[in-house]
Formats: C-alpha cells, structure tokens, sequence
C-alpha cells in the first residue's frame, strides 16, 4: 500500500508554522513521513526571502515528534564533507530512535553556491563528487573504520562513533531523475529514490531505466523503494490531492510526498488525512 508524506520545505515560513505541522501530522497516523529540504535560499518564489537552514530544523522537528520517520529531501552533497554528514546522520539517527531517512543528493542551485563561494562545479564534477560521497557516507555508517582515496575525498582509518541504530543499513534516499548517473547511483547505493513532481507515465520511463541499472550492477530492484513529490498549494482541493496520489500508487510508487507551499499552516493538514482515508 502506497505510504504517505508531507513535507515543509523551509522557505517563506516561520519555525513556529513549520512545528505545528509536524506535530499534526505526528497526531495522524495516515503520515507515514515528514521531510524538510537542505538549501539556503528559497528555491521558489522570491529567492531574496526567508529559509531557515535544513539540518538544525530537521533535528528540533525530529525532537519535537515521537512517531513520523524523518528526513531531508535531499542534502547536497557538496555543502558539506560527507564525513561530516555521515557523523551529523549517525548522531540524528540515535536522537530520533532509528526513524531516520539520509536524503542525499548532488546540488544544483548556482544562486547560493556562487554567493557562499561554495564550488559546485560542472554536472560531470558534480556527479563524481556525489558517487564518492555516498560510498563514503555508507561505509562511515557501516564500518568501524573508513579508508578512502578518491580524486574528492581522502580518508586514512577514519571513524563515525557513536552509530545508530539503524547501523549498518541507515536508509539512505536519493533524489533526482538523471538518467545516465543519477539513477546508476541509485542502483548502487540507495534504500529510497525519489523523482521529485514527475507525471505518473515519465516516472514509469525513469523507473525502466532505474531498473535496468539495477540489472547491470546486480541489484534487487525489489530492494529500493520509490517517492513522487506532489504539489500541496493552500488552497488545493485535498480530495484531489488524494486522487492524484491514489494514482501513482496504483502505477507503483510507494510514498507520495505532499510538499507544501507557503503560506504554510497545520490546519491544512487534516483535511488532506481525510481525504486519502476516504480513498486508500
């Protein structure tokens, strides 16, 4: 059965709007997930406005719920050394009690990259990038020591202590709809892919191509499960929300993530629950 999920994307809100509706959905067993997202501008709407920082929301919202399992959707990889990501994930994991999904992914916004001064590269550095930080992330979380020498990243004997309990198998989410790169690493590295707001029959095509990667790197793609994003505006009509979710369920998709669009309000969220209770 096809889960379901909201997301507060941290832009053009305040923290006290984001709480309320992270508790509601918490209350709601229906949510099976709550996602924020990693970036330092807001990605819609006007980018010179508010966005609180992704990892520091994601761990007091994850203090502040008991139920929903939590994640980021998706953290860029070159933010931050992903030594670094994988201490602050184990950390978060224990913090949550195990309900902890590792949204990774390449980066794509030049607008905050170039005004940090925070090398994003071409799309080929990007990716090489991103290949060797999810290997580095996953045996950091798995193993008790990590050595690594890539053209990126460098490690001698390092370690990630203390780990979660999710440890070794951290879920690790990865999002995006690249098909020559993209979804090759999601055949070799991911626990979740997520194709952001694609239309039911495009997704269907990614999800062919994902499944041939995962023929030719040996993998079980029973083993990945898969999310679509759809737009939560203010005034959407919820029981067509449910619809439109209902329908990539019945085409295979397993989580449907509800991403919500300021101005953000908790009391948006129930009758969005009604709905697909009405319909699963």
């Amino acid at each position: 059965m096809v889960k379901f999920a909201i997301k507060t994307p941290p832009q053009h809100t305040t923290w006290a709007d984001m709480l309320d509706i992270w508790q509601a959905a918490d209350d709601m067993e229906i949510f099976d997930s709550a996602w924020n997202f990693d970036h330092f501008y807001p990605i819609h709407g006007d980018p010179n406005g508010p966005c609180l920082e992704g990892w520091t929301t994601l761990i007091a919202l994850t203090q502040a719920t008991k139920r929903l399992r939590v994640g980021c959707m998706v953290h860029g990889m070159h933010y931050r050394h992903p030594a670094v990501t994988a201490n602050m994930a184990a950390s978060l994991d224990i913090i949550s009690n195990g309900r902890l999904n590792l949204g990774l992914g390449a980066g794509w916004f030049e607008q905050e990259s170039q005004a940090y001064g925070i090398e994003l590269g071409t799309i080929k550095e990007r990716m090489d990038r991103f290949d060797e930080g999810v290997a580095v992330i996953k045996s950091l979380l798995a193993n008790e020591s990590t050595t690594f020498d890539g053209e990126f990243y460098q490690l001698a004997d390092a370690r990630c202590e203390p780990k979660g309990p999710q440890s070794p198998n951290v879920p690790i989410m990865i999002g995006g709809g690249g098909e020559k790169r993209t979804l090759r690493t999601v055949a070799r590295h991911a626990t979740m892919w997520d194709a952001l707001g694609i239309e039911v029959e495009a997704w269907k095509a990614k999800r062919d191509i994902l499944y041939r990667h995962c023929s030719e790197v040996g993998r079980d793609p029973s083993e990945i499960e898969t999310s679509v994003h759809i737009m939560f505006a203010p005034d959407a009509d919820p029981d067509e929300l449910a619809h439109k979710a209902m329908q990539r369920g019945a085409a295979g998709v397993d989580h449907v993530i509800f991403s919500m669009r300021a101005p953000l309000s908790a009391k948006h969220v129930e009758p969005l629950a009604v709905a697909l209770a009405r319909v699963i």
